[in-house]
């Protein structure tokens, strides 16, 4: 067999901070690559194994002494990585010496060396970004700040000047006062001043890679520049930063990369420059749009070191085609379904002047974690050896995460750990995506919580068609007999249509069985029926209730006919029938389910929707709702259960004032419209009206159009209740999933022609209604409803609700001990993973004591770290236990699960981990304990058995138990039948019992007994 060739590519690195670390980091992985050397570099990077030399003998503006270097020692490539040198020329003496550089040449580097010329050289090639104007003289400079027809308040230097030549100001004066700083502090790079109009929006960071006609766009990354939290404080070079960033959208990423770095590398061309290397837009995303507020030559500082852990790829395949123009025969690959935030440390005094020497500790711990980097900037060797600071920005601590707000936890205890005197850092990095991340990527779902909206939709196509089969002319009846009478033109009506409705309140009587409110859900009930028929334009005539219940149970069931009789009083119609069915087979005591049917009249040729009537230009109009109405409860009680909250609790959400419990504040009762809004209704002057229910905003609009139409509406038109963020917050919802779950604030629309549109709101009783969006033409297969600006509106909503559980800071780490299949440990894991479950655990690693069983492998698919420590190489089960030990709080488990583990385990490991370790028994403790608890539940013949989880003690099997679960025994039953049957509730028994250890909510005293917290 042929051996494997050894490269012997050589890479030259030049810069000395940490994005120059986070390169040499990616480069060493290469097998393509040999030995990689930094010049200058830093403390960080001398920790980086054998393969990364840092170079001191030469220096970063000395090209003909790096090109000198380069060729003596055999160097393939060089990789640039500050702005300083390309801005004065070193690509240019490198490659005319024969070097492969990665690196724009000087004149591309204008792009960042001179915003002057930056910025002209947007407005040649139509390229968005703010109004400008370029000064020599500052009084001609603070002249135009004064009259500028446009928020004239960035100041530039135009020349390179360490990230902090710019300046926001608040006002006129205080932009006219930075000209006069800016021109006096920069020196060379302030000789010319740019005032540039002030954007409003979220920055954003896209960089690409260039061959200098192809380019490859990489995920889109948020730096943070402020030097404190909530972006106050000096400018600095970048305090922190996430990747992939969701303030951009997919439609956006893309629209920056045929309009913004596509066009600008081509541009360069046109002008004589062949753009190779990273093109960095910094970008302000707009209302109209994201617009350039700067160029940069090279890797953005912070943005690398968080970019970089997410890609797949080989980043010297990426330079190679780079340099070689080869970039569109490659595609760079990102880990999926992955963030990286970076949390940046700096020294006190910083941006201004600080101190050195200050030791620093913690970084190996840090580093020790799964899923943990530090890129090293302003370090150094002391001279005993130890790691100091010797900069401004001193190191990030990187954390990848499954989930943005993990990640952001993660990279924050990861600075914190890490300690040197004067420490400055940050501490909200990644918050303002956070929200963004859960509408765009949360995986809790309505179909996750137990309803499936899709198979709902073919439901209700079902019964449309099973309806047509029992059409018959006139329904009548009267209370008390055996049907209901009701006499039409009593009412005043001539020539009418019957409308019908039917409908029920859903899990929301869940919440009133919980917390003995039972008065509303009758509103609820009949707001729900009479709310449906007005989209016909039908008044309300009669209503009839159908309660049923497992015991009867006179007040609960008085309570809520009380709620059913005041709809019926807001909506105008009687009540005349119900049934009250008593089910004790059915549902069980202290439960009941409602269903409701109205029936409305409307005149012949006042019906609504006139669907053929509506058209592109129609106004919309929105009636606000007063909460979650009586739709998506499945969803709401299991973010509740997700965030250990009970009903009783303050209500989460909300104004400060507001004494309501969660569960009053989800009790809230439907709206119920119709005398607001029936006399605009049977005017005609209403196009439609549709009920936001079942579906929400996205799937009930469309009921009202035709299919060639669509409607646009802009969620900055109507206030959005708090509870919806606190739902998308909490419960890491989409905004997918919250537009066709939820009405989102808008109980009912409307829509109108423009020149009816006063009318209609003078007639309206109603106060809270909006103009909210138009109707427009409808193009393909596109939505029929689109929904602008709801992520913006509702991410302020959510903030306050990002947080774990209350009252924890993070997850709990688990450590799994098994020694074969491992089916217990499948529970656990699918319970931990489950985003619908919200669970306070993470499986941090599992240990066997045999190697190549089913459960390592189990482990692996599901992406946990895995070790075996096998038993047989040490002689005592102390030696063995203390390995395991030290393997577990190597990886800072903190919590312990024994997961068919067939070793009896030590009493110095139990006593170390007293109260913290954990296990499941294949019986009902105290009976039968041992490992042959099934033949002794056979033998004695019981007729119930089940499993326990229990803590661990030092006798085998007599540790307090945490839960129980029972499982009859068949006749017939066998070892073999019934372990297998005890072992499905065994998976339902141990998560249940992790989650209450990782919660907080069980403890275990000095006496052995479980204190309960709930």
């Amino acid at each position: 067999m042929g051996k494997t060739a050894v490269s012997t590519t050589k890479v030259l690195i030049i810069g000395n901070g940490g994005r120059e670390h986070a390169i040499a980091w990616k480069l060493a992985q290469s097998e393509k690559v040999a030995h990689v050397y930094v010049a200058e570099g830093n403390a960080g990077l001398a920790t980086e194994g054998s393969k990364v030399t840092i170079v001191k003998t030469i220096h970063l503006n000395d090209f003909t002494a790096i090109g000198d270097w380069c060729l003596e020692n055999g160097i393939s490539m060089v990789v640039v990585g500050p702005e300083d040198p390309l801005s004065i020329g070193i690509v240019d003496e490198l490659m005319n010496r024969g070097i492969p550089t990665f690196g724009p040449r000087k004149a591309a580097a204008q792009i960042e060396a001179s915003k002057h010329f930056a910025k002209s050289f947007m407005d040649r090639h139509s390229i968005p970004s703010a109004r400008w104007k370029s000064f020599q003289k500052p009084i001609e400079a603070k002249a135009f700040i004064e009259k500028a027809d446009f928020p004239a308040l960035v100041v530039k230097a135009s020349g390179l000047a360490a990230g902090k030549g710019v300046t926001v100001a608040t006002s006129r004066k205080d932009a006219c006062e930075a000209v006069d700083i800016i021109a006096a502090t920069f020196g060379e790079a302030s000789e010319t001043i740019i005032i540039e109009e002030l954007l409003e929006g979220e920055e954003v960071s896209v960089l690409a890679f260039s061959d200098g006609v192809n380019v490859e766009v990489m995920l889109p990354s948020q730096d943070h520049k402020r030097l404190r939290d909530n972006d106050e404080g000096p400018n600095t070079g970048g305090m922190g930063a996430y990747c992939p960033c969701p303030l951009l959208t997919e439609e956006q990423i893309e629209y920056v990369a045929e309009n913004i770095i596509k066009r600008t590398v081509s541009g360069l061309k046109k002008e004589g420059m062949k753009y190779v290397g990273v093109l960095y837009a910094g970008l302000m995303i707009t209302s109209d749009g994201p617009k350039v507020l700067e160029f940069n030559c090279r890797f953005g500082d912070p943005e690398t070191q968080v970019i970089l852990p997410l890609m797949e790829s080989d980043l010297y395949d990426v330079f190679d085609a780079c340099v070689n123009g080869t970039l569109e025969d490659i595609t760079i690959k990102w880990i999926p379904n992955t963030y990286s935030v970076g949390v940046v440390l700096a020294s006190a005094g910083y941006p201004g002047s600080y101190a050195k020497g200050k030791e620093i500790t913690g970084i190996d711990e840090v580093k020790e974690n799964p899923g943990n980097l530090v890129f090293q900037a302003g370090t150094s060797l002391n001279s005993e050896g130890k790691i100091v600071t010797n900069g401004g920005r001193v190191l990030i601590a990187v954390s990848l995460g499954n989930e943005l707000a993990v990640a952001a936890a993660k990279a924050l205890r990861s600075a914190q750990s890490i300690q040197f005197i004067g420490k400055q850092l940050r501490t909200d990095i990644a918050r303002k995506g956070v929200t963004r991340a859960l509408l765009s990527k949360g995986q809790m779902t309505y179909k996750g919580s137990g309803v499936d909206i899709d198979a709902g939709d073919s439901l209700v196509k079902n019964i449309l068609a099973l309806t047509h089969t029992t059409k018959r002319t006139g329904v009548m009846g009267d209370i008390g007999s055996f049907g209901g009478f009701f006499d039409l033109k009593d009412a005043g009506y001539k020539d009418p249509f019957l409308v019908s409705g039917t409908d029920g309140v859903g899990t929301k009587v869940k919440i009133a069985e919980a917390t003995g409110i039972h008065d509303t859900v009758g509103i609820d009930l009949v707001a729900m029926c009479v709310n449906d028929i007005l989209a016909h334009a039908a008044e309300p005539l009669y209503f009839l209730d159908y309660f049923a219940c497992g015991k009867l149970e006179v007040d609960v069931t008085t309570k809520v006919l009380i709620g059913i009789t005041e709809g019926c009083r807001q909506a105008g119609c009687a009540l005349i029938g119900g049934e009250t069915a008593e089910m004790p087979d059915v549902y069980t005591k202290g439960v009941y389910d409602l269903a409701g049917f109205a029936v409305g009249a409307v005149e012949r040729g006042r019906e609504l929707p006139l669907k053929d009537k509506i058209q592109a230009g129609d106004i919309v109009l929105g009636l606000a709702s007063t909460g979650a109405h009586s739709n998506g409860y499945s969803l709401i009680r299991r973010v509740v259960e997700k965030m250990d909250l009970k009903y009783t609790d303050p209500c989460p959400f909300g104004s400060d004032t507001n004494k309501q419990t969660l569960g009053e504040a989800l009790l809230e009762p439907t709206k119920i419209y119709v005398k607001s809004v029936l006399p605009a209704l049977r005017s005609g002057r209403v196009k439609a009206f549709a009920h936001i229910t079942g579906g929400g905003l996205t799937e009930n609009i469309p009921r009202v159009l035709n299919k060639n139409l669509a409607v646009e509406i802009d969620a900055k038109k109507w206030p959005i209740p708090p509870v919806f963020g606190w739902i998308a917050g909490a419960g890491g919802v989409n905004e997918i999933e919250m537009l066709r779950t939820f009405n989102c604030g808008l109980g009912a629309v409307m829509i109108v022609s423009p020149s009816e549109q006063a009318n209609v709101l003078r007639m309206l009783t109603e106060d809270n209604v909006y103009i909210v969006g138009t109707v427009k033409d409808r193009y393909g297969d596109e939505s029929q409803v689109k929904v602008r600006d709801f992520a913006e509106v509702l991410s302020p909503l959510m903030k306050p609700h990002t947080n774990l559980v209350n009252g924890l800071v993070s997850k709990k780490r688990v450590g799994v001990l098994i020694s074969g299949s491992g089916t217990n440990l499948q529970a656990l894991i699918d319970h931990v993973q489950n985003p619908n479950v919200g669970s306070m655990a993470e499986i941090a690693l599992v240990i066997s004591n045999k190697p190549g069983v089913e459960g390592l492998r189990r482990a692996e698919n599901a992406g946990i770290p895995t070790l075996v420590i096998s038993h047989k190489d040490y002689l005592t089960r102390e030696a063995f236990d203390t390995i395991m030990t030290q393997a577990l709080e190597k990886a800072n488990v903190q919590l312990v699960c024994l997961a068919g583990f067939m070793r009896i385990v030590s009493a110095e490991f139990v006593r170390h981990w007293r109260g913290r370790i954990i296990n499941i028994h294949p019986a009902l403790l105290p009976s039968f304990k041992g490992d042959k608890a099934h033949e002794l539940a056979l033998a004695a013949g019981v007729r119930v058995t089940g499993c326990t989880v229990h803590f661990v003690e030092e006798e085998v099997d007599a540790g307090a138990i945490i839960c129980q679960e029972t499982m009859p025994v068949e006749i017939g039953d066998t070892v073999s039948t019934l372990q297998q049957r005890v072992k499905t509730i065994e998976h339902k028994a141990y998560p249940k019992a992790l989650e209450l250890l990782a919660r907080n909510k069980i403890s275990l005293d000095d006496h052995g007994k479980i204190i309960w917290n709930l």
